[in-house]
Protein backbone atom coordinates (compact mmCIF):
# COMPACT_ATOMS: atom_id res chain seq x y z
CA UNK A 1 0.00 0.00 0.00
CA UNK A 2 1.16 3.13 -0.95
CA UNK A 3 1.42 6.34 1.61
CA UNK A 4 -0.01 9.83 0.28
CA UNK A 5 0.29 13.43 1.89
CA UNK A 6 -3.40 12.54 2.56
CA UNK A 7 -3.06 9.21 4.35
CA UNK A 8 -1.24 7.69 7.25
CA UNK A 9 1.73 5.51 5.86
CA UNK A 10 0.56 1.66 5.93
CA UNK A 11 1.53 0.04 9.44
CA UNK A 12 2.47 -3.84 9.70
CA UNK A 13 0.10 -6.07 11.45
CA UNK A 14 0.37 -6.98 14.92
CA UNK A 15 -0.63 -10.87 15.49
CA UNK A 16 -2.78 -10.10 19.18
CA UNK A 17 -1.85 -11.71 21.82
CA UNK A 18 -3.46 -15.09 22.51
CA UNK A 19 -6.18 -14.85 25.68
CA UNK A 20 -5.43 -17.57 28.33
CA UNK A 21 -8.02 -19.70 28.96
CA UNK A 22 -7.55 -18.97 33.00
CA UNK A 23 -7.57 -15.46 32.42
CA UNK A 24 -11.11 -15.48 30.54
CA UNK A 25 -12.36 -16.99 34.00
CA UNK A 26 -10.53 -14.78 36.42
CA UNK A 27 -13.24 -11.80 37.60
CA UNK A 28 -11.27 -7.94 37.10
CA UNK A 29 -11.58 -4.64 38.81
CA UNK A 30 -14.50 -4.44 41.13
CA UNK A 31 -15.58 -7.71 40.56
CA UNK A 32 -12.31 -9.34 41.63
CA UNK A 33 -13.02 -7.17 45.05
CA UNK A 34 -17.04 -8.30 45.54
CA UNK A 35 -15.62 -12.14 45.31
CA UNK A 36 -12.42 -11.41 47.36
CA UNK A 37 -14.50 -9.75 49.99
CA UNK A 38 -16.94 -13.13 49.66
CA UNK A 39 -14.20 -14.78 50.40
CA UNK A 40 -12.96 -13.36 53.12
CA UNK A 41 -16.55 -13.49 54.61
CA UNK A 42 -16.19 -17.74 54.00
CA UNK A 43 -12.88 -17.70 56.30
CA UNK A 44 -14.01 -15.73 59.39
CA UNK A 45 -13.93 -17.42 61.99
CA UNK A 46 -17.07 -16.50 63.52
CA UNK A 47 -19.47 -17.98 60.57
CA UNK A 48 -18.35 -21.89 61.59
CA UNK A 49 -20.85 -20.22 64.41
CA UNK A 50 -23.48 -18.97 62.10
CA UNK A 51 -23.56 -20.54 58.74
CA UNK A 52 -24.41 -18.17 55.76
CA UNK A 53 -23.28 -17.14 52.28
CA UNK A 54 -22.77 -13.71 51.47
CA UNK A 55 -23.36 -12.35 48.29
CA UNK A 56 -22.06 -9.12 46.89
CA UNK A 57 -24.78 -8.63 44.11
CA UNK A 58 -23.03 -4.63 43.20
CA UNK A 59 -21.28 -1.87 44.36
CA UNK A 60 -23.10 -0.57 47.37
CA UNK A 61 -24.87 -3.96 47.95
CA UNK A 62 -24.46 -7.35 49.91
CA UNK A 63 -26.74 -9.70 50.18
CA UNK A 64 -26.64 -12.76 52.65
CA UNK A 65 -28.35 -16.02 52.84
CA UNK A 66 -28.69 -17.64 56.23
CA UNK A 67 -31.29 -20.29 58.28
CA UNK A 68 -33.04 -19.74 61.65
CA UNK A 69 -32.75 -22.97 63.51
CA UNK A 70 -33.52 -24.18 67.35
CA UNK A 71 -29.37 -24.11 68.23
CA UNK A 72 -29.88 -20.23 67.68
CA UNK A 73 -33.09 -19.99 69.88
CA UNK A 74 -33.04 -17.70 73.08
CA UNK A 75 -35.25 -19.21 76.10
CA UNK A 76 -38.73 -18.30 74.61
CA UNK A 77 -38.34 -20.77 71.42
CA UNK A 78 -37.40 -17.68 68.70
CA UNK A 79 -34.05 -16.35 67.56
CA UNK A 80 -31.84 -14.51 69.71
CA UNK A 81 -30.95 -10.88 68.91
CA UNK A 82 -27.23 -11.83 68.23
CA UNK A 83 -28.65 -13.74 65.01
CA UNK A 84 -30.50 -10.22 63.72
CA UNK A 85 -27.39 -8.21 65.24
CA UNK A 86 -24.80 -10.15 63.25
CA UNK A 87 -26.05 -10.58 60.15
CA UNK A 88 -27.91 -7.07 59.74
CA UNK A 89 -23.92 -5.57 60.51
CA UNK A 90 -22.62 -8.28 58.39
CA UNK A 91 -25.00 -6.95 55.64
CA UNK A 92 -24.62 -3.39 56.31
CA UNK A 93 -20.78 -3.78 56.72
CA UNK A 94 -19.89 -5.50 53.10
CA UNK A 95 -22.28 -2.90 51.33
CA UNK A 96 -20.06 -0.51 52.37
CA UNK A 97 -16.77 -2.01 52.35
CA UNK A 98 -17.55 -2.85 48.40
CA UNK A 99 -17.00 0.37 47.87
CA UNK A 100 -13.40 0.43 49.43
CA UNK A 101 -11.14 -1.72 47.98
CA UNK A 102 -7.89 -1.00 50.09
CA UNK A 103 -8.83 -0.84 53.53
CA UNK A 104 -10.80 -3.06 56.24
CA UNK A 105 -13.95 -1.35 57.63
CA UNK A 106 -14.54 -1.34 61.43
CA UNK A 107 -18.18 -0.71 62.49
CA UNK A 108 -18.45 2.18 64.54
CA UNK A 109 -22.00 2.25 64.92
CA UNK A 110 -25.05 0.12 64.75
CA UNK A 111 -28.87 0.80 65.64
CA UNK A 112 -31.32 -2.31 65.63
CA UNK A 113 -35.13 -2.86 65.60
CA UNK A 114 -36.75 -5.81 66.05
CA UNK A 115 -39.91 -5.91 64.26
CA UNK A 116 -40.83 -9.62 63.73
CA UNK A 117 -39.88 -12.93 65.97
CA UNK A 118 -37.65 -15.13 63.77
CA UNK A 119 -38.54 -18.89 64.64
CA UNK A 120 -37.47 -20.92 61.79
CA UNK A 121 -36.71 -21.18 58.01
CA UNK A 122 -34.37 -18.86 55.33
CA UNK A 123 -33.74 -15.57 56.16
CA UNK A 124 -32.26 -13.07 54.02
CA UNK A 125 -30.05 -9.96 55.22
CA UNK A 126 -29.76 -6.90 52.18
CA UNK A 127 -27.66 -4.08 52.98
CA UNK A 128 -27.68 -0.95 51.53
CA UNK A 129 -25.04 1.84 51.39
CA UNK A 130 -27.05 5.20 52.00
CA UNK A 131 -23.89 7.60 52.31
CA UNK A 132 -20.45 8.85 52.91
CA UNK A 133 -16.87 7.66 51.12
CA UNK A 134 -14.21 9.60 52.75
CA UNK A 135 -14.17 9.27 56.73
CA UNK A 136 -17.45 7.53 57.44
CA UNK A 137 -20.12 5.46 55.37
CA UNK A 138 -23.52 4.88 56.43
CA UNK A 139 -25.35 2.03 55.36
CA UNK A 140 -28.86 0.52 56.63
CA UNK A 141 -30.28 -3.13 56.20
CA UNK A 142 -32.76 -5.64 56.91
CA UNK A 143 -34.03 -8.99 57.82
CA UNK A 144 -36.54 -10.58 55.63
CA UNK A 145 -38.22 -13.88 57.20
CA UNK A 146 -39.10 -17.11 55.04
CA UNK A 147 -42.84 -15.61 55.21
CA UNK A 148 -40.92 -12.54 53.19
CA UNK A 149 -41.89 -10.35 55.62
CA UNK A 150 -39.50 -8.07 57.79
CA UNK A 151 -38.39 -8.92 60.73
CA UNK A 152 -35.38 -6.81 62.02
CA UNK A 153 -34.20 -3.26 60.32
CA UNK A 154 -31.17 -1.61 61.77
CA UNK A 155 -28.58 1.01 60.54
CA UNK A 156 -24.85 1.38 60.68
CA UNK A 157 -21.77 3.84 60.46
CA UNK A 158 -18.43 2.29 59.20
CA UNK A 159 -14.97 3.48 59.00
CA UNK A 160 -11.80 2.69 57.16
CA UNK A 161 -8.97 1.01 59.64
CA UNK A 162 -5.36 0.67 59.53
CA UNK A 163 -5.81 -2.60 58.12
CA UNK A 164 -4.83 -3.15 54.75
CA UNK A 165 -7.04 -5.81 52.95
CA UNK A 166 -4.62 -7.54 50.87
CA UNK A 167 -3.00 -8.59 54.15
CA UNK A 168 -5.94 -10.38 55.62
CA UNK A 169 -5.95 -14.36 55.49
CA UNK A 170 -9.22 -14.80 52.88
CA UNK A 171 -9.15 -12.09 51.14
CA UNK A 172 -8.18 -13.21 47.53
CA UNK A 173 -9.63 -13.33 44.29
CA UNK A 174 -10.71 -16.84 43.45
Amino acid sequence: MRSTRCSPPAKPAVPAEPVQPEALARPAGAEAHYRALESLYRAAPINRLFPSQLEIVEAGFARIRFSITPDVYHAAGAAHGTSYFKMLDDAAFYACNSLVSDRFLLTTAFNLLFTRPMTGGEVIAEGRWISGRRRVLIADARLIDSEGEEAARGTGTFMRSAIPLAGLPGYAAP
